[in-house]
């Protein structure tokens, strides 16, 4: 099975003054390509930073990340700017979408930083996930004309647009009542399963943990349990 990151022992500790708080402690594992992974646990519990660590928002402090087989130790800035635009794709909770952009515009952005230059090729790509994601005919839509729950289907558009190693989603339900969180969840399974994107979650909602297919429960920055979810058992 191929693997779309690897942790190996990795550490990240803050600084609070001169008080080291140590947030990650030791985690190694594997996600596998295609993977349907939840990262649960109390506030505190590091799942937060280790979200930011697979996103290399953030680096560790000791231990080695990779990503689609390529280290990210040692990259600089700039080198990880651009390997966050090409291989990583968020979901927040808040959307995160511009404003005075279109549900289009706002799901082609990340093709401008990809360097795709071909206006045709974007339009193309860009009409044919909002259809993925039920928005046909809402191309033309800004942020505003939209519910929350098209905005979050908009925000998995844009996330899955460049065909990412990882979709990283940070509580994307935070902010959804709880049928349209189901429908958000049911979109992603479908998303997860039909392009076999890797999805990872950062969640304290058990509607995420009952989709996820494989549940990590951190607490105190280490990895508690790792096995199935109950996905497992819902026919996807």
């Amino acid at each position: 099975m191929a693997v779309s990151a690897r942790l190996a022992e990795v550490e990240k500790t803050y600084m609070v003054g001169s008080i080291e708080v140590p947030a990650i402690r030791g985690i190694s594992m594997e996600i596998e390509s295609g993977d349907f992974l939840a990262l649960a646990g109390p506030s505190g519990s590091g799942k937060t930073t280790l979200l930011n660590l697979l996103g290399v928002l953030d680096t560790p402090t000791v231990g080695n990340i990779e990503i689609g087989g390529q280290s990210t130790g040692g990259m600089s800035p700039k080198t990880l700017a651009d390997f966050r635009n090409t291989h990583l794709g968020f979901i927040f909770q808040t959307f995160n979408l511009i404003p005075v952009l279109t549900a289009h515009e706002n799901v082609e952005f990340p093709l401008h930083l990809k360097g795709i230059t071909d206006r045709v090729e974007r339009s193309q790509k860009v009409e044919e996930i909002l259809e993925d994601v039920g928005l046909a005919g809402l191309s033309d839509r800004r942020p505003n004309e939209l519910s929350g729950g098209q905005q979050q289907r908009v925000a998995v558009a844009r996330a899955l647009i460049k065909e990412p190693t990882l979709v990283l989603a940070d509580e994307p339900t935070a902010n959804l009542d709880s049928a349209t969180a189901e429908e958000i969840m049911d979109l992603m399974k479908e998303m997860n399963k039909k392009k076999g994107t890797t999805f990872v979650f950062s969640t304290h909602d058990p509607l995420v943990m009952k989709h996820a297919r494989r549940l990590v429960l951190l607490r105190d920055g280490r990895v508690e349990s790792d096995g199935p979810g109950e996905g497992n058992g819902r026919g996807t």
